[in-house]
């Protein structure tokens, strides 16, 4: 039963979770948070590290400003962020909270994730 839950965790994570933008240096992802530090300013999600900065953007599912108090350890979020080639990370510009994975039958649902 545990080994049939991990299973389909790590498959939502690993092969459905991920969706690129058509540009290299724009990065759309849909998965749980892993870490989140507030001081610096920084989260992890699907094992990939995000900083934000004055210009992020905070919404809840239905696309309204929300606080940056409402990100939360193990919830689901969709990030669009950028390439920061000066400093070598991502900056995410956009971070949605969601009340869960959100399948591709779904996403009409939701207009801020981009369709594959």
């Amino acid at each position: 039963m545990q080994k049939g839950i991990l299973f389909t965790i790590f498959f939502l994570l690993i092969f459905s979770s991920l969706t690129f933008g058509e540009d290299k240096n724009i990065l759309n992802i849909q998965g749980v948070v892993m870490v989140l530090d507030l001081k610096k300013s920084m989260l992890v999600v699907n094992e990939k590290t995000f900083f934000w900065d004055q210009h992020t953007v905070f919404y809840n599912e239905k696309g309204s400003s929300i606080t940056i108090d409402k990100l939360k350890i193990k919830g689901w979020v969709y990030i669009e962020g950028e390439n920061d080639k000066v400093h070598k990370r991502w900056v995410a510009k956009k971070i949605y909270l969601l009340p869960k994975y959100i399948g591709q039958k779904e996403r009409y649902l939701y207009p801020f994730i981009q369709q594959d």
